[in-house]
């Protein structure tokens, strides 16, 4: 549909109906106002020859009377009769000598008695130069009139469509730009239909951004996922094919009787050990599955934090005593959070032993608490340790390890960090790791309990 399509067919509809009804109204009363002026020219004339005649005293007087009538109005055709039927008086053009009472004067004209004069005189008009009025100025007006109330019509249908189609096609020009996902202004506010329809057009447009939005975000995090999942099983096989080729070549050169292999028990312990650090990561893997599957679902209870915390400390003084660093918690009591208390355990676990194994000989690791609107942040600082900004962000990924041989050596499977940011996610919390000037910080905001 062309741009201006519907205002010319509103326009074109307009100007007809107006056209139609102004020649409607012409017809119906031109014929009414031709009769109206006749009736009045007839009234007029009588009247006027009625007071002429009425001032006459015989024939002559009458006559002389009817020829100076004549003489204003030579157009006006009549003649006068006497009782006896003898025409004494008429006008050059009536054509009535020699024709009898009752008969019609040439030309098919008909005549009427208009005025009985002195009773003894009748005047005589014919009727068709009765109803001949000059109609010439009048039908001038008239063109005048119609001219000026058809241009009024015009203007008035012109500004009619204009204004019943600019919303229109405005409205149409942005559901072409809707269309290609443009942005759109909204419409002037309008009461009307128009303003209905639009509203509900703008309102559709954008819950269809919003779904399309969330179609791409949901888009975006299941190609993000994918590449997780990819990445994730890609490493895991990688971690399970070492120590699964290393057993197979333990286990192998024992039944050959190999060498140092003919010491069964040894090497027996040594499949064991790697069969249960496999047993402890494929448990791991299955947490972190289960976490993103929202397998695992947080049950919520009123926690006390310092007492959390003082209880799981212990676990962990030994190993940092041996590591030759110091443990200090400053936690006030009465700090009450709102979490699951098993999937926190987890999270501190992770957290306060990967504390412990990167915390240098000599350091700190100091374990806080203070208050963050609706919310406590507990935090996690071991001291004298550093992180590269271009390492920080990898350390969730699923089997990062920045030391790769030590880490393997120290049995640790790369899975710690990666658990608690499932974990954490699966509670709704918030956390961050970052680098500060005393060392490196691990912080995560537990909601308080009302």
């Amino acid at each position: 549909m062309k741009r201006s399509g519907i205002f010319i067919k509103v326009f074109i509809y307009t100007i007809i109906f107006s056209a139609l009804l102004v020649g409607a109204t012409a017809a119906l009363f031109s014929q009414q106002l031709m009769f109206y002026f006749s009736r009045l020219r007839m009234e007029g004339i009588s009247d006027t020859f009625q007071r002429m005649a009425d001032q006459s005293q015989g024939e002559d007087d009458i006559t002389e009377l009817a020829r100076r009538f004549y003489e204003r109005d030579p157009s006006f055709q009549f003649y006068i009769r006497d009782k006896a039927g003898h025409i004494i008086y008429e006008t050059p053009g009536a054509g009535i000598s020699g024709i009898a009472i009752g008969q019609q004067p040439p030309g098919g004209k008909n005549s009427t008695i208009l005025v009985n004069l002195n009773k003894d005189y009748n005047f005589h008009a014919l009727r068709d130069d009765v109803f001949a009025v000059n109609y010439d100025k009048w039908i001038a007006r008239a063109l005048v009139m119609l001219s000026a109330m058809l241009a009024v019509c015009v203007i008035g249908a012109f500004v009619f469509a204009r204004q019943m189609t600019k919303p229109i096609q405005t409205l149409a020009n942005n559901t072409s730009k809707m269309s290609n996902l443009e942005e759109v202004p909204p419409l002037p506010e309008r009461k009307d239909e128009l303003g209905t329809l639009a509203r509900d057009i703008h309102s559709m447009y954008d819950k269809l951004k919003d779904t399309i939005s969330k179609l791409e975000d949901e888009i975006l995090r299941e190609r993000e996922l994918e590449e997780t999942q990819r990445y994730f099983f890609s490493a895991a096989s990688h971690e399970l094919k070492t120590p699964i080729a290393a057993t197979s070549v333990l286990l192998e050169g024992m039944l050959e009787n190999v060498g140092d292999y003919k010491d069964h028990p040894k090497y027996l312990r040594e499949c064991v050990k790697m069969m249960d650090a496999q047993s402890k990561m494929i448990s791991e893997i299955l947490e972190i599955v289960n976490l993103n599957n929202g397998k695992i679902v947080p049950v919520p209870e009123r926690l006390d934090i310092r007492h959390i915390v003082a209880d799981m400390l212990p676990n962990y003084r030994t190993l940092s005593e041996a590591n030759g660093q110091r443990m200090v918690m400053n936690i006030l009591e009465g700090q009450i959070c709102f979490t699951d208390p098993q999937m926190l355990k987890k999270v501190l676990s992770n957290i306060i032993l990967n504390a412990v194994q990167n915390t240098p000989e000599g350091g700190e690791i100091r374990i806080w608490s203070e208050p963050v609107a609706d919310r406590y942040r507990l935090c996690v600082l071991n001291t004298r340790a550093r992180i590269g900004d271009t390492v920080l962000p990898k350390l969730f990924d699923p089997f990062y390890r920045v030391d790769q041989a030590r880490s393997r050596k120290n049995g640790r499977s790369g899975l710690g960090l990666t658990i608690v940011q499932k974990t954490l996610e699966a509670m709704d919390i918030g956390f961050a790791l970052e680098n500060t000037p005393d060392g490196v910080l691990f912080w995560i905001e537990l909601p308080k309990a009302l």
